[in-house]
């Protein structure tokens, strides 16, 4: 399909640059694509509080239980000669334990072999100065960095020197502080991997989880570690020519099993996510059994993908020609989630990781 068909004009003022609090009371836009009486998609405004009242006893969420590392990092080349450029860096896959694949800014600034000291001003850090040599430089700008530290003592370190790696659409207009590294992480978060939050997950409290327990909707875990490719745009002019990110994910025996006993007693599967959609319509099966899971997936999903797992999906509002502004298309039609988007720009629902939410059903 054309990629400008998944184009939308969103106002800046849209865009959530905090979450609101408590998480429970973000706003919810219920979209069921069935037509009301006048031909017409049927949105319904409501706030997160309503869920369980939205849901049926016996239905199931799922959760995608990833943590977001503290990744970004700021500091500056040293070694070569009096002039020490500000670098800044996004660490994006750990591939042992001193070295990590890095998002690197400017990256014309540094060259194999350079070192650069990462600081932690106003913080109280416990270890020295966290240095990293650039070990390679990809044509595509990604760069290997080898830590001094390793293992325990890197994690140490990055916990005390990194900041949370907001997206580039908040971060291009402050700056990670003190607060996000609570209010980017969701309640959910234990399996550290993630340099983006599953944010969907964001708007969930104790409160909520209790009022879901208490109306027989339980909650089951699955892991999907976030990766950069969740920030790309599509810039092929057909999705076709879009590649996407593998990112690694599992689903244990125990929650495959829950699974697939809430599908046999007529419940309904509803993942809390793209992240979690994602992974359950990788493992499931033709007839829509979901099998126990670790590994890669890279699904793309567009327009036209026959969904096997999922029945409903809770997911924040994306951003225009994204592969999550996709997935919403294929999941409820393309002219529906475009009116649906419409109404919420008109209606003032905040979007993006921080934004509002809104409920799908297929």
């Amino acid at each position: 399909m054309r990629t400008d068909l998944f184009d939308f004009v969103l106002p800046e003022d849209r865009i959530a640059l905090r979450p609101v609090s408590p998480r429970d009371e973000a706003r919810l836009l219920v979209v069921r694509p069935e037509p009301d009486r006048h031909g017409a998609a049927a949105f319904e405004d409501r706030t997160m509080r309503d869920l369980p009242a939205l849901l049926r006893r016996g239905d199931t969420l799922v959760v995608n239980d990833t943590k977001v590392l503290s990744v970004n990092l700021h500091g500056r080349r040293i070694g070569r000669g009096d002039r020490e450029p500000e670098i800044a860096a996004t660490l994006v896959k750990q591939l042992d334990g001193s070295r990590w694949l890095a998002l690197v800014k400017p990256a014309k600034r540094l060259v194999p072999g350079d070192v650069v000291r990462f600081g932690a001003e106003g913080r109280v850090c416990f270890l020295e100065q966290l240095d990293a040599t650039v070990d390679h430089k990809a044509e595509t700008g990604e760069m290997t960095l080898a830590f001094a530290f390793s293992d325990a003592a890197l994690d140490q370190a990055l916990a005390e020197r990194g900041d949370m790696p907001l997206p580039p659409y908040i971060g291009s207009r402050r700056a990670a502080d003190e607060q996000d590294r609570s209010d980017y992480q969701t309640m959910f978060a234990r399996a550290e991997g993630s340099i983006a939050a599953p944010t969907a997950g964001l708007h969930f409290t104790e409160r909520l989880a209790a009022a879901l327990g208490a109306a027989g909707i339980a909650i089951h875990r699955v892991t999907l570690h976030v990766g950069p490719g969740t920030f790309l745009p599509v810039k092929a002019e057909d999705t076709s020519g879009h590649k996407m990110h593998a990112e690694w994910g599992s689903v244990s025996v125990a929650t495959a099993a829950a699974l697939n006993e809430t599908r046999r007693g007529g419940g309904r599967i509803v993942a809390v996510g793209s992240t979690a959609l994602r992974l359950l319509e990788t493992v499931a099966a033709e007839d829509g059994l979901l099998a126990p899971f670790a590994g890669e997936t890279a699904l793309f999903v567009t327009p036209g993908y026959r969904f096997r797992a999922v029945d409903a999906l809770l997911t924040n509002f994306h951003l225009p020609r994204s592969t999550l502004f996709m997935l919403v298309c294929a999941f409820c039609g393309l002219d529906v989630m475009r009116a649906a988007y419409a109404h919420a720009i008109d209606a003032g629902y905040r979007f993006y990781s921080y934004g509002d939410a809104c409920l799908l059903f297929r």
